[in-house]
């Protein structure tokens, strides 16, 4: 029996470390511009600068979550945040491109292996009936992360150094290591032999489509490079899972994905980071493009939407855990596709601000409602000694789905906004683009468990998890 001491301990080490790798999700976008004038980068610089990390974090979630079930959870966390931390102190030493963009690949890896660990050690510790309500509370930490990424990339570009957006990781992160060293248990998934050729399909398959999909509108989506990239990585992906069904000992277990409650949270949580983060992007551009905001005021304008996920998403997960998480999901995707509807309908050039500020507290409170329903509905629908693969999986598809919709919208956006004059028609349509595949998610939704402590866990022989 886990003691409230242990819970909590382990609650607040995990969430900081998610709280660091979120917070550098967006506030390094918003510092580009400094960081292209300090180094003389290029245009082509700065999208690698931000692919290097993308690239890695969607790339490694299950190796890092398979490498926790198999060598120690407390370990394999500690050794991505020392990695994440060490990646942010060279970037912010970093005075040529190349060694920036090294520097955000050795955070991708770290934030890697620390994500899915965070949320396999709080399932662990904390007991069923209590597990929504603090799966609720980190999501709220996360949302905190992402909420202000934009006011900090904001202030550094109003007169802070650039490198004070990764050096701000460096406290952080040693304070995680020291007090997880001093304060978590360990523990471990299945002890399996390491399934090598596993991790390198996966991996590799990954690679190549996160590649393409990143690529796909700067190079054409027609070039070789991006024909073969796709290609070769879902072939890579397609002998990957052949090889997962007959495997004695396979890194992710594909019969998982017999439980209804984890394949629909999965594809809801695809389509959710598809059609949003997709749909984001164009929506900070808008702001400041069109509308004149500085960063820092775009930050701010924004606050509204991310900062309401940090306040509904507790809430979510207490509901979630009392009624199920089906209808509260529901809710959350249709009222984040009801935002960017409004949004598509009633943004014009000379739009106030307060016409749009509805819409994004409807989109904010829709997040909230979403993520930690779906986390849980994760978690709960697999045996505890496959939680570790679960949560890899489902941070790899759903960080696979944002990168997806980038790319798709991206693909709408310009293929309309041809001229400066066209701005507009192609935001409206990314809007619309990224409201129609969100109502796809809210669609699959309707198979999530539909009452408190419905759980449909998958066919698979349970053993028991093996503590330190």
């Amino acid at each position: 029996m886990t003691s409230n001491r242990v819970r909590w301990w382990t609650f607040a080490i995990v969430c900081l470390a998610l709280f660091m790798a979120m917070l550098d999700n967006l506030v390094v976008i918003t510092a580009l511009p400094s960081i292209r004038r300090a180094l003389g980068a290029s245009v082509s610089d700065l999208e690698w600068m931000v692919n290097a990390y993308t690239l890695t974090f969607a790339t490694l979630m299950m190796t890092g979550a398979a490498l926790g079930d198999l060598f120690g959870r407390k370990r394999i966390f500690l050794i991505g945040v020392s990695a994440f931390t060490l990646g942010s102190a060279v970037a912010a030493m970093s005075d040529t491109t190349i060694q920036l963009e090294i520097a955000r690949a050795v955070q991708g890896l770290g934030a890697a292996f620390l994500t899915p660990l965070t949320l396999t050690m709080l399932t662990r510790v904390f007991p069923e009936e209590r597990r929504a309500a603090a799966i609720g509370l980190w999501s709220g930490i996360s949302g905190l992360g992402l909420a202000i990424g934009p006011l900090v990339g904001g202030a550094v570009i109003n007169g802070l150094p650039w490198s004070a957006v990764f050096w701000i990781n460096v406290p952080i992160g040693i304070a995680v290591i020291a007090l997880g060293l001093l304060r978590l248990e360990e523990s471990f998934g299945e002890r399996r032999p390491l399934d090598l050729p596993g991790l390198g399909l996966a991996g590799l398959g990954l690679l190549g489509v996160t590649f393409g999909l990143i690529r796909g509108n700067a190079l054409g989506w027609g070039s070789a490079t991006i024909v073969s990239s796709l290609a070769g990585g879902l072939i890579l992906l397609g002998v990957f899972i052949w090889r997962e069904r007959r495997a004695a000992n396979p890194m992710l277990d594909l019969s998982l994905f017999r439980s209804m409650g984890f394949s629909a949270a999965n594809v809801s949580g695809f389509m959710m980071s598809a059609g949003m983060f997709g749909s984001i992007l164009f929506l900070t551009l808008y702001i400041q493009q069109v509308l004149g905001a500085t960063p820092l005021e775009a930050g701010l304008k924004t606050m509204p939407w991310t900062g309401t996920i940090m306040i509904v998403a507790p809430v979510a997960g207490v509901l979630a855990g009392r009624i199920g998480p089906r209808v509260v999901v529901m809710a959350g995707l249709v009222g984040q596709a009801s935002a960017l509807i409004w949004l598509g309908i009633i943004s014009t050039t000379t739009s106030p601000y307060l016409d749009l500020l509805p819409a994004f507290i409807l989109g904010g409170i829709g997040m909230g409602l979403t993520y930690a329903p779906l986390a849980e509905s994760v978690m709960s629908s697999v045996p505890a000694n496959r939680q570790g693969q679960a949560s890899g999986s489902s941070n790899a598809i759903r960080e696979l789905g944002g990168v997806f919709g980038i790319a798709v919208l991206g693909a709408v956006f310009q293929h309309i906004a041809t001229t400066p004059l066209s701005f507009m028609d192609g935001f409206h349509a990314a809007a619309f683009g990224g409201a129609a595949i969100v109502l796809a998610g809210a669609l699959a939704a309707t198979f999530l468990p539909g009452r408190a402590g419905a759980r449909d866990v998958a066919a698979v022989p349970e053993r028991m998890e093996v503590p330190a």
